[in-house]
């Protein structure tokens, strides 16, 4: 049984590597099943065995590929004592992210176009906006930003920082967009700081 089990794993595991890798170069909606199946070496059956449709097979990519991008994060992201100084180092490497192509391709570029905004929001939130949440819960118990609502702040900034993001991603030059919109949330950051 647990051959099996293992077997179907690896079925899994194969069917998301190959969908990844062609979602990431070629977009969604160039890409088939038929040649996510030979590029997984299984059936076309078989990926309809795990994903009912191309769009959920999608998702689960692009989960996938969120996923990896937040380990990524966290394992830059080193508290410091000066938390707006953390902040910017965060979305600073969040912009960093947004330069890998897959990640571009995948969770930006088709990401909100092939499941909806609604949807998209709502995964892009659970794997990024919580750090952002964080990020201003540190900083208000610091006193170094001026305490407010958490929450409306929260999506504000989130929405500042996945509209740079996107418009990031369709730029043909990513370092001299995002050091711009780098400088503007600095200033927004800035100007939320406790007046002397």
């Amino acid at each position: 049984m647990a051959k099996q089990e293992d077997r179907r794993d690896e079925t899994r595991k194969a069917i998301l590597a190959a969908a990844k890798a062609l979602f990431g170069t070629l977009g969604y909606y160039a890409v088939s099943i038929d040649q996510i199946a030979e590029d997984a070496n299984v059936a076309k059956g078989a990926i309809y065995h795990y994903f009912s449709t191309k769009n959920l097979l999608f998702e689960a990519v692009l989960n996938d590929v969120g996923a990896a991008a937040l380990k990524q994060l966290q394992a830059e992201i080193v508290w410091q004592e000066d938390a707006l100084a953390t902040m910017m180092a965060g979305y600073r490497a969040f912009f960093e992210i947004c330069t890998i192509s897959e990640f571009a391709q995948v969770f930006l570029r088709d990401g909100p176009a092939v499941l909806g905004w609604a949807r998209w929001r709502e995964i892009d939130t659970h794997y990024f906006g919580g750090m952002v949440k964080e990020g201003l819960k540190v900083a208000m118990d610091l006193d170094v930003l001026v305490r407010q609502p958490i929450d409306p702040l929260a999506n504000l900034l989130i929405g500042a920082i996945t509209e740079a993001a996107m418009d990031c991603a369709h730029s043909t030059d990513f370092k001299d967009r995002s050091d711009a919109y780098m400088t503007s949330l600095e200033t927004i950051l800035d100007g939320l700081k406790p007046t002397q």
